[in-house]
């Protein structure tokens, strides 16, 4: 935490895909500054470290399932109701891309999958959120994209496509829900995590070189951002997208 604010004291959030990374990154600048947690992801040991990590069970919560399962949103939804009181804020992180490879030939029901999770998983945690708490209360909901969804990524298309759509729900539930709930979106471009190895692991120098920052993204760095998207501190802006990636959209890449 950079300041001595406290913009989310007596607030909660959901944060899905949690127990690492960019989702944990996420909550844990929630909590620097107040707030309290759901954290959700596949498992279970994982995000019990995350809970322990974060503070406990007075500031955070794990429940762990499948994003795209109906019945752990629901579950994850009521604990945290009866937990905290309240979820102010959602931020769908959770995203996958099992696959490399051209477009042209990827299996269709890796593609399902990655839309059921990438895009169907974001719009069913909204819809259910909205009608437990924020169509009563208001609040703000962040989606975290990827600069893959701007422009032609070759060897994850299929998830670009899915984060490309999901750029375009952002839109639309901004206009329909819309002024008690605002919701945004973030896009960045390789962050060191786990998901994103692949990506750099022994050529971080050579990757991060195309970035005019010459260094690739931490957590923090999507945390901070996505922060400032739920906080009040964005109170005039709904259905935009912050591009986070260190200046390499402006270099032509992804």
């Amino acid at each position: 935490m950079t300041t001595g604010a406290k913009r989310f004291e007596g607030r909660t959030a959901i944060v899905t895909g949690a127990s690492r990374g960019i989702g944990l990154g996420i909550a844990q600048r929630i909590v620097d500054e107040g707030g309290r947690v759901c954290l959700t992801a596949r498992n279970d040991e994982a995000l019990q470290e995350a809970v322990i990590h974060l503070g406990g069970p007075d500031v955070a919560i794990g429940v762990a399932g499948k994003g795209d399962d109906i019945e752990h949103q629901d579950d994850a939804i009521a604990r945290t109701l009866e937990a905290f009181g309240s979820v102010d804020h959602l931020v769908n992180n959770t995203g996958i891309n099992p696959v490399y490879g051209r477009m042209i030939d990827i299996d269709l029901a890796a593609a399902h999958k990655i839309f059921a999770v990438n895009v169907l998983s974001a719009l069913a945690w909204t819809q259910k959120v909205f009608h437990a708490w924020m169509d009563e209360h208001g609040g703000t909901v962040v989606n975290v994209a990827s600069v893959a969804g701007l422009k032609p990524a070759p060897g994850i298309g299929f998830y670009g496509a899915s984060k490309a759509m999901l750029l375009h729900v952002t839109e639309e539930l901004a206009v329909e829900l819309g002024p008690d709930v605002r919701v945004n979106a973030v896009s960045p471009a390789v962050v060191k995590t786990r998901f994103a190895t692949a990506l750099y692991e022994g050529r971080e120098d050579e990757v991060a070189a195309a970035y005019p920052l010459k260094r690739l993204g931490v957590p923090s760095d999507i945390g901070s951002v996505v922060a400032f998207l739920l906080s009040e501190e964005s109170g005039w802006m709904t259905g935009q997208n912050l591009v986070v990636d260190g200046g390499l959209t402006l270099t032509g890449g992804v």
